[in-house]
């Protein structure tokens, strides 16, 4: 693994100026349509107690229960997910002990419960394998979007999903990056405001979008950047053994 730049994938009461999500040479209306398949990921936002204001994504497991980043509600005294223009307050977050917000991806993973149970079609189960390098994978999320090359960047709060190949994993993080040759059909990497989306692996939920890694120290979501994506494998028992209390 490279050195790199990390930034995490949050928008924080700016306007994010640099995207790169989607392969130059396929419609993003493709992204969108692949999107409205991926109805278990849902838009999140936050209020600090310094009043900053964050908007990522989040993945529904169970009606009454939600996976996030847990770097997007560390902080957080008023969270809340966003489903059909319809606010649903967060009551509990939970973290792992060993999350470390200085370490690069370490266990950014945060179980919340809702106030109110959701109505979906679909809740994905929990990726139990340890098999996912060399994966073909989805990923989705409401972050902002552009393409791998271009400078234009647009942010209108639209779930897109799309397809990359889990390359390795590093400390526990699902690595992909946006490929030249060889690209999967719906080539697609992370930005701002998809932090907390999923990463799935045959309809499982197997990673929580949580970073981007820039060799160039300009991590824009452009080719050769790495996205990271939390293992949720490794936090299966965990989230399950909550989830029963």
């Amino acid at each position: 693994m490279k050195i790199f730049l990390l930034i995490f994938i949050v928008l924080l009461n700016t306007t994010a100026t640099f995207g790169g999500t989607r392969d130059p040479n396929t419609p993003d209306s493709k992204y969108l349509e692949y999107g409205k398949k991926h109805k278990c990921v849902i838009k999140i936002t936050t209020i600090t107690k310094e009043d900053k204001k964050a908007y990522g994504s989040a993945v529904a497991i169970d009606p009454y229960w939600v996976l996030t980043a847990a770097h997007l509600v560390k902080d957080s005294i008023n969270a809340k997910i966003i489903l059909d223009n319809k606010e649903i307050a967060i009551d509990e977050i939970f973290i792992p002990d060993e999350y470390d917000e200085k370490k690069i991806g370490l266990s950014d993973i945060a179980l919340c419960k809702l106030n109110e149970g959701l109505d979906l079609n679909f809740y994905p189960e929990l990726y139990e394998k340890e098999d996912e390098v060399g994966k073909v994978c989805s990923i989705s999320g409401f972050g902002v979007t552009g393409t791998f090359s271009s400078k234009e960047r647009i942010d209108d709060g639209i779930r897109r999903a799309g397809s990359n190949q889990i390359d390795n994993i590093e400390k526990h993080l699902l690595i992909c990056t946006p490929g030249i040759k060889n690209k999967t059909e719906l080539e697609f990497s992370i930005s701002h405001g998809d932090s907390g989306g999923g990463l799935f692996i045959d309809r499982k939920l197997a990673g929580i979008n949580s970073c981007v890694m820039a060799a160039d120290k300009n991590p824009n979501s452009s080719y050769g950047d790495e996205c990271g994506h939390t293992r949720v494998s490794i936090h299966r028992n965990w989230i399950i053994n909550i989830i029963k209390k």
